[in-house]
């Protein structure tokens, strides 16, 4: 059966590092997300860079996933297994549901190209209140390989059999109930 085509959805997209050696200037991770989105025809909202530290991420992260108009969340940095690498710490009590099979998806494509260094990625994502939050390693080669092998085509409405958009508070909707 063939299905009708559908119109790209663009998203509200949040975008954070996390380091504590890295500034916007210096950021590549951040910006290669930031301008991976835009030229999927995606909105940049807002973008921030914050140190490794459990509560500053919890509080940002929380705010965009109060806001209607945020879709997803980017966010890199903070994933490894040193003392200050909190991210999953920091957001996976804000998630309401866990997406089991990005952490997966990612290492077994990150196996690829960094081989068995994939184990050491505590890459995650989920859904908060119909917000896509994605959490990933804080390498550009990482941010990459997410963006091009899974979330290019998560983020798109028009990926068949299915994609995110459904799951995610699209802004129109919103305006709609205001």
């Amino acid at each position: 059966m063939a299905h009708a085509p559908r119109e790209f959805t663009p998203l509200n997209i949040a975008v954070l590092t996390v380091s504590d050696t890295r500034s916007l200037e210096t950021d590549t991770s951040g910006q290669l997300l930031a301008d991976s989105a835009s030229e999927a025809g995606h909105r940049l909202i807002d973008r921030q860079l914050h140190p490794d530290d459990i509560y500053r991420i919890r509080a940002v992260v929380s705010d965009w996933i109060a806001r209607p108009e945020v879709q997803v969340v980017l966010i890199t940095g903070g994933t490894g297994f040193t003392g200050r690498d909190s991210t999953p710490e920091a957001v996976a009590p804000l998630l309401d549901k866990q997406v089991d099979g990005f952490g997966e998806l990612f290492r077994q494509v990150s196996f690829e190209e960094i081989g068995t260094s994939t184990l050491q990625s505590r890459a995650l994502a989920g859904l908060a209140n119909r917000t896509l939050v994605v959490c990933m390693p804080g390498s550009t080669n990482a941010c990459r390989t997410a963006w091009t092998r899974i979330l290019r085509e998560q983020l798109d409405s028009r990926t068949r059999p299915c994609n995110f958009v459904p799951h995610l508070e699209l802004a129109d909707a919103c305006e709609s109930r205001a």
